[in-house]
């Protein structure tokens, strides 16, 4: 069968990090890396899960569903592979055989040049597109978090509200910073207003 044309397809994009991106989308086909900051990796998750897009996050143990459903993320529509261990890789690409976005983690130690070529040529063949919650060499650009700070807190009373990120992009050799604000509705220290039961969130694990 014939490859597809790389990137040829954008994917739906958070609103927050699409002036980040290099044509100001995700586009299928491709990866992107998000060392230093797990909130910003969920960010980019976001955009696809909320309109619609299965998803996988692979070797994330510590991945919070209330986090991940705040920020937009479908979790009647997530598989979830924790731990992984040494087969990371297999079920990253497995997952990017089905699955239109994959989350991963990778180990300290990365993939070899040729692990990364291989999953590349995957992802182009079935029109997939990888995050990667670290440094991973071949990405379409690196959405790098060098500092940050939270808002809402006073001199001993109120609530997290907000979290705004610096971040450093590298696309293409070029790097640009931008500087990006998540908005939270945690209400740390203040009552949340009651609301009508709602079906418990479901999280697919394999």
């Amino acid at each position: 069968m014939q490859a597809r044309t790389l990137g040829a397809r954008t994917m739906p994009t958070n609103e927050a990090v699409a002036p980040l991106l290099p044509g100001g989308a995700l586009r299928s086909g491709v990866a992107y890396a998000a060392p230093g900051s797990l909130a910003l990796a969920m960010l980019l998750l976001a955009g696809p899960s909320a309109a619609g897009a299965w998803c996988g996050v692979v070797g994330i143990p510590e991945f919070g569903a209330e986090a991940a459903a705040e920020l937009g993320i479908a979790l009647d529509r997530l598989v979830l592979v924790p731990a992984p261990a040494e087969h990371w890789l297999s079920v990253t690409a497995q997952l990017a055989e089905v699955l239109p976005v994959v989350l991963v983690r990778p180990p300290a130690a990365g993939a070899s040049p040729g692990e990364v070529s291989r999953l590349a040529s995957r992802l182009r063949q079935r029109d997939a597109t990888l995050l990667v919650a670290g440094r991973w060499s071949g990405a379409e650009a690196t959405l790098e978090v060098t500092g940050g700070s939270w808002s809402g807190i006073g001199a001993g009373w109120g609530y997290l509200s907000a979290r705004e990120l610096d971040v450093v992009v590298t696309a293409r050799e070029v790097r640009s910073r931008h500087r990006l604000r998540i908005e939270t509705g945690f209400r740390l220290g203040a009552p949340l207003p009651a609301a009508a039961p709602q079906p418990a969130p479901r999280l697919v694990a394999v």
